[in-house]
């Protein structure tokens, strides 16, 4: 099921419904959504011969016509190519040129980084700033009728970072996320004509996966005017929207949680809030509740497996009287309607309760595999399932823990930021011989980023200031280390292999933790 024909459909049976709004204004309603979709579908596969199957990357902030051209390349049979708006120019470059990106549509924000990348990336033929002149005209092209697509065709690359260091692009088909879809009507929450979702988080990610039911059951998409989480707006918004979800990292509810235009305006039409990304202290979670309610339901996924592995329900959330409780919500739940998972050995027996292995995933949600990359396909998915790298414990009622990943993934303000591309990043500066980062926990963002730079011999120690440059040339800004530790060398294994681990207690001892 093509996700586009959902607008389609929503455009004949809600025709005066809103579709999308930005801010407190609507933007579109159903009608005129599918009709503008239609339009920039026939628009862009005209202007740039365009055939089913050819990659749309979309660059730019929440914005109306970030959902355009979303829909607009499902109608016309391409492939959508969402990509984090945070990264560096690089990034973008590699993302663009691995996925054999044709056009990108990006914003007057982010123009000068994209734009650029036309005809430095091989295969890019054009940058379309939306809005704009030439986005205008795509938009005043005759409808086209939606291209027919299989379940099995690709319709998001979905790309994340790897141990590499380099992005990979997990291949989501249609039936991916149809599945991830029908799985969210039910463990999450029924959707309503008459509900919304609020985009605050990137819609290039979790908001942008979590607004396909949305749109399924004709809720009104919600775009904030400031672009990201300011408390005074969304409570502005949330009088204004009956029925709102949003999707959230732990560190934005913290942000709401203790708002007083929050508190001051009023929750009655606020619906659900599903947050997920990284773990949670439980004192925040607490005072998440306290402050919205039972409102609450957490979700743990992968790009590999969108929005859905296992879920901490609202119901769970409110069931405080269940003698284990707390330790329930320090888990990430039980697993989806959709999918069976299972905690294995090294040998890939599946383990009983209590005893920790890694985490495998299969069902019709998990991806088809990485956009052209054979090797990394076959090592990640074996034997029909998803292998995702992290351990975690079921318990006797069968909810999972994680325990740890064992990726060396760190999540810091709901990002996934892998220690590879930052130490690579450092590796540049001429007086750096070795490093190693890792996570340090943090009360506001999760996750802190920490480097261990080991200097060359007999020569001085960087300055902060041009380690912080060395990463600002090549990677995001969010993905540069809060702290440096010059060390005169790293620990290793017999195998010289960075033994981390002990990097990491080292910092839980200078925490006094």
């Amino acid at each position: 099921m093509n996700p586009a024909s959902w607008v389609e459909r929503n455009g004949r049976a809600l025709p005066d419904r809103p579709a999308v709004a930005e801010g407190e204004r609507i933007h579109a309603t159903w009608r005129e959504f599918a009709a503008r979709t239609a339009a920039l579908a026939s628009g862009l596969t005209s202007e740039f011969a365009l055939a089913p199957g050819d990659r749309v990357a979309i660059v730019m902030r929440n914005r109306p016509e970030y959902l355009e051209a979303l829909y607009a390349v499902w109608h016309a049979g391409l492939v959508a190519v969402p990509v984090n708006a945070r990264l560096h120019r690089d990034e973008f470059a590699h993302i663009l040129d691995d996925s054999g990106t044709t056009v990108v549509v990006t914003d007057q924000e982010h123009a000068g980084d994209v734009t650029t990348l036309v005809g430095a990336v091989s295969g890019l033929r054009a940058a379309v700033l939306a809005p704009g002149e030439r986005w205008g005209r795509l938009a005043a092209y005759d409808p086209m009728g939606m291209v027919e697509t299989r379940p099995e065709d690709p319709a998001w690359l979905f790309y994340t970072s790897g141990t590499t260091g380099r992005p990979k692009g997990a291949t989501l088909t249609h039936r991916n996320l149809l599945m991830a879809s029908l799985s969210y009507f039910a463990d999450i929450d029924p959707i309503s004509m008459r509900d919304s979702i609020l985009h605050a988080a990137p819609l290039s990610h979790g908001s942008g996966l979590y607004g396909l039911p949305h749109v399924a059951r004709g809720a009104v998409s919600v775009l904030p005017e400031s672009g990201g989480v300011d408390a005074a707006e969304i409570a502005a918004l949330l009088q204004r929207w009956p029925g709102m979800s949003l999707f959230a990292a732990p560190t934005m509810i913290n942000r709401l949680a203790g708002a007083p235009a929050i508190d001051a305006g009023g929750l009655a039409n606020l619906k659900t809030i599903i947050y997920g990304g990284a773990p949670m202290y439980l004192a925040d979670l607490e005072a998440a509740l306290t402050a919205f309610g039972p409102r609450l339901a957490q979700i743990y996924g992968q790009g590999e497996s969108p929005m859905t592995i296992t879920a901490l329900s609202k119901a769970d959330h409110a069931d405080n009287g269940q003698p284990r409780w707390r330790e329930r919500m320090q888990s990430v739940g039980t697993a989806r309607t959709d999918v069976e998972v299972r905690v294995v050995d090294e040998e890939g027996n599946p383990l009983p309760a209590n005893e920790s292995g890694e985490i495998h995933v299969r069902g019709d949600v998990v991806m088809a595999g990485y956009w052209n990359q054979p090797e990394a396909t076959a090592e990640t998915l074996r034997g029909g399932w998803l292998h995702t790298g992290d351990i975690g414990s079921f318990d006797e009622a069968g909810y999972l823990t994680l325990l740890d990943r064992s990726k060396d993934l760190i999540i810091s303000g709901g990002m996934n930021i892998y220690p590879r591309e930052v130490e690579e990043a450092l590796l540049h500066h001429p007086a750096v011989r070795a490093v190693a980062v890792v996570g340090r926990p943090d009360p506001t963002w999760g996750e802190s980023i920490v480097a261990f730079v080991v200097p060359e011999p007999g020569g001085a120690m960087p300055p902060v200031a041009e380690l912080d440059r060395a990463c600002l040339d090549r990677i995001a800004r969010y993905k540069r280390p809060k702290d440096y530790r010059f060390v005169e060398a790293l620990p290793t294994n017999n195998y010289g292999k960075v033994v981390k681990r002990e990097l990491r207690e080292r910092l839980r001892a200078d925490s006094g933790d």
